[in-house]
């Protein structure tokens, strides 16, 4: 049996990469069907075995654990996961800082679905040459402040593309973030010839459109892969209890023990409590604290699996 990693899934055809380099097709042995595993039972990233058939073709015989993944919970009203990609190091999320206007909200639902996968995250402000020159500097500072590493980019002024290329080099990374804000214009900057569709981003609803319909694992010339995924126009956050979110965010991870009601503190009304606090003084970010709130909300609410 060879090893193989799969590069992308569709319709129950799977492009996996040989250890030689090849690329080719490979189908899902029947038996893998019946296996329970998060999300689907095989997605790009995935460490496959696989066999050749007397008809040439390839299977997929088996699937080796994963290191790490990135799961949502599943589109519109589904209560199952949704993994997007396994096996990676670091998610690179992308906003754009115009067209589509940037949403905070937005962007600590993805951190928090980073770090309670485990991952490290990088978050990169596109199209900067939009913006006005403080903007960048503005929105990411609250990032900034609690340790978050931040790029800001541009294609059309070719700016940042050089350094994000060096982060993705020798890397297992995935790019995500909302539909519109450039993901795919600069993954053919960080790799000429890569030719990915590029979307418009409607007027009407300020939102972009979707040019990629399924992860897709893309080995790099300097290296590593990197996996371009579809923009989110949601982000349903899957498997975290609300007693966990606290430690989601970073700046409450010194705080979390002293409260009054130490790990007990749900950090939205208890007395004593050192978190909402440290918000009254300023310390922590009262943008980012409305954001707990709101994901503590959903959490609470959310069927438990």
């Amino acid at each position: 049996m060879a090893s193989a990693i799969v590069l992308s899934a569709s319709g129950g055809v799977y492009d996996v990469e040989l250890e030689d380099g090849t690329v080719t097709e490979a189908s899902l042995r029947g038996r893998l069907k019946l296996q329970q595993r998060t999300g689907d039972r095989v997605v790009a990233g995935d460490i496959v075995g696989v066999e050749s058939q007397s008809d040439g073709s390839l299977t997929i015989e088996s699937v080796e654990s994963r290191t790490s993944q990135l799961a949502r919970r599943a589109p519109g009203r589904g209560r199952n996961a949704k993994v997007m990609v396994a096996n990676i190091d670091r998610v690179i999320i992308v906003f754009a800082a115009r067209e589509p206007q940037p949403n905070r909200r937005l962007l600590d639902r993805f951190l928090v679905l980073v770090e309670a996968n485990r991952l490290d995250p990088l978050i990169v402000l596109n199209k900067i040459d939009q913006a006005d020159d403080d903007f960048a500097d503005t929105f990411l500072a609250p990032y900034e402040a609690v340790g978050y590493e931040t790029l800001r980019t541009s294609v059309t002024a070719a700016v940042g593309v050089d350094a994000l290329r060096a982060k993705m080099c020798n890397a297992r990374s995935v790019v995500t973030g909302p539909s519109g804000v450039g993901k795919s214009s600069l993954l053919n900057s960080v790799q000429p010839g890569l030719g990915l569709r590029i979307g418009e981003v409607s007027a009407s609803v300020n939102k972009g459109q979707h040019t990629t319909v399924s992860s897709r694992l893309i080995p790099l010339e300097c290296g590593g892969y990197v996996a371009d995924t579809p923009g989110l126009r949601e982000l349903g956050l899957w498997g975290i209890q609300p007693e966990e979110l606290p430690d989601c965010f970073p700046e409450f991870t010194d705080l979390i023990g002293t409260c009054r009601f130490a790990r007990s503190c749900s950090h939205t009304h208890e007395p004593g409590c050192a978190v909402r606090s440290a918000v009254d003084s300023g310390a922590i970010d009262r943008e980012r604290f409305a954001s707990y709130l709101t994901l503590r909300e959903e959490a609470e609410g959310a069927p438990q699996y």
